[in-house]
């Protein structure tokens, strides 16, 4: 049986020691924000640091929800999640198949294409003039069409498709099988671990997304809850903003207490999806990024 010496025990001790107080710190702003998040406003301005709160409060909280029109964004901002994410899967998917097919005319000018989208883009003023002469503007299309496809993603998914058995899909064409049925019956279900991994980065991406919402959407009606956070953020510090539907008697709290509850509401429900979806993320990007 391998015995250690005093220098590798040393050594292992040491490892744990750093690498356990390089999470400590990595936690620490996260705590620092929730703790905050629930803290009176009374000791968050007596108090420099606040870690653990000595009493619980909800003012900020209160506040935020105070309009009547957050829990609509929310549901709009779910909404916008969901149909998305489906919509970038779909495209991403009905383009990176006849690609990963090196037989496909024009294949090598496709992604000469893709590739060049990666490195050059039309811009803000060109992308709002596209997305207004398509009549798309205050609806929520204009959310999910013009990013339907991360070049990126649909390259490294393009690769996932090549690395799968040919024999699978020349067997499903002799029995008779179309592309289309090819493709969702045989190679979609071989790449959930990709498809998974994918489907996170779109929806974190959707969920995130604000200045679109700005840009496209004029009734506030149809904000997600990024852009109404945003505004809570801008009335908290005394700026100017949509006011009219907040409870004018209501007392604003500390607006450093109204940001760290603003970042707790924008990021937790997004951050409860990352654990079903972890296990994908090394075996779906990696295996996709091998070969070329």
């Amino acid at each position: 049986m391998y015995k250690q010496s005093f220098g590798s025990k040393l050594f292992d001790v040491f490892n744990y020691v750093f690498l356990g107080l390089f999470a400590l710190s990595t936690l620490l702003p996260f705590i620092y924000i929730l703790a905050g998040s629930f803290t009176s406003p009374q000791e968050f301005i007596s108090r420099k640091l606040v870690l653990f709160p000595h009493e619980i409060s909800l003012e900020g909280y209160k506040y935020i929800f105070s309009t009547p029109i957050l829990p609509k964004s929310l549901a709009v901002t779910v909404f916008i999640t969901a149909a998305g994410t489906a919509v970038n899967l779909l495209f991403t998917c009905l383009m990176a198949y006849p690609l990963a097919h090196k037989e496909l005319d024009g294949r090598r000018t496709i992604m000469l294409a893709v590739v060049f989208s990666m490195l050059f883009s039309g811009g803000m003023i060109p992308t709002f003039l596209v997305v207004k002469s398509l009549g798309l503007i205050d609806t929520y299309w204009a959310l999910l069409l013009p990013g339907a496809i991360n070049a990126f993603n649909l390259i490294v998914l393009k690769n996932f498709f090549q690395q799968l058995p040919e024999g699978l899909e020349e067997a499903a064409k002799m029995d008779g099988a179309g592309d289309l049925r090819v493709l969702w019956q045989i190679v979609v279900p071989l790449s959930l671990p990709a498809i998974a991994t994918f489907s996170l980065f779109y929806a974190v991406n959707h969920w995130n997304s604000f200045f679109q919402a700005i840009l496209y959407i004029n009734d506030n009606q149809k904000w997600p809850i990024q852009v109404w956070l945003r505004q809570i953020v801008i009335l908290s510090q005394g700026g100017l903003g949509d006011s009219e539907t907040f409870d004018k008697n209501y007392i604003v709290p500390p607006a450093q207490i109204v940001k760290m509850a603003v970042i707790v509401i924008s990021t937790v429900p997004i951050m409860c999806v990352y654990p079903f979806l972890q296990k994908h993320f090394a075996k779906g990007v990696m295996i996709g990024s091998i070969k070329g």
